[in-house]
């Protein structure tokens, strides 16, 4: 177990959601792909888990640079991202990521703050952290409370003050490339859960401490870590 992975005086958890917490990413990949095409633009399931994290908007404006070689103007943002939750909100129910009930019922009896950061204004999820995690509202960060989304180190950043910690007594969790560059500038430890269809690299190669092959991998993880403390 490497002491440099997570902090010895580990006080805090910010967990990203989509593909952590909640097994949503195939969801947004079908998602994406919908709303693309109805501009014109044949979006590749491989970029939206390589865009993962980022605000919507940010997303839709560079794949209106990418493959239109256009600025996309803010109506089409908008009817873009609108039609996104609309096929979204017809897609099956996302499953809880396997063992992370556990894992966050366990870091708290521990006593171990936990906290959410992510780069969705999806309702559909966001409605249903305080049903299925016990979620506090202040206690997450969403794409609504930063000016600058992931890749940024914002999000991260702005958990971490408003937790009351330091980065050293935090700990991050993300799945994305664009979630562990953030995580990283704001100088937080962050472990990679790889629960995409990334190759592992892709989150080494961007900072991740360690990569990890899935969710039930962090939680055995985790109980190892405070069975050896």
């Amino acid at each position: 177990m490497s002491e440099s992975v997570i902090p010895s005086d580990l006080r805090c958890v910010i967990f990203d959601m989509d593909g952590v917490l909640y097994d949503s990413m195939k969801n947004h990949e079908i998602a994406w792909a919908g709303c693309f095409k109805t501009v014109g633009i044949d979006f590749p399931a491989y970029e939206a888990y390589m865009h993962e994290g980022s605000p919507g908007h940010e997303t839709i404006g560079y794949v209106f640079k990418q493959y239109l070689n256009r600025e996309a103007s803010e109506e089409e943002k908008e009817r873009v991202y609108n039609e996104k939750i609309r096929i979204m909100g017809q897609l099956p129910k996302a499953e809880i990521m396997p063992a992370m009930n556990d894992l966050v019922n366990f870091l708290r009896k521990k006593g171990i703050a936990v906290w959410v950061v992510t780069g969705s204004k999806q309702p559909t999820l966001l409605d249903r952290l305080t049903d299925d995690f016990g979620m506090d509202p202040n206690q997450i960060i969403t794409a609504n409370d930063v000016q600058k989304g992931k890749p940024d180190p914002e999000p991260y950043r702005k958990a971490v003050d408003r937790s009351g910690f330091t980065a050293e007594q935090c700990l991050v969790v993300e799945n994305a490339p664009l979630g562990v560059r953030s995580s990283k500038a704001a100088g937080v430890a962050t472990i990679g859960v790889n629960t995409g269809v990334l190759e592992e690299k892709v989150l080494a190669d961007v900072g991740a401490d360690i990569v990890l092959p899935d969710t039930k991998s962090l939680y055995a993880y985790m109980l190892e870590y405070f069975t050896n403390k």
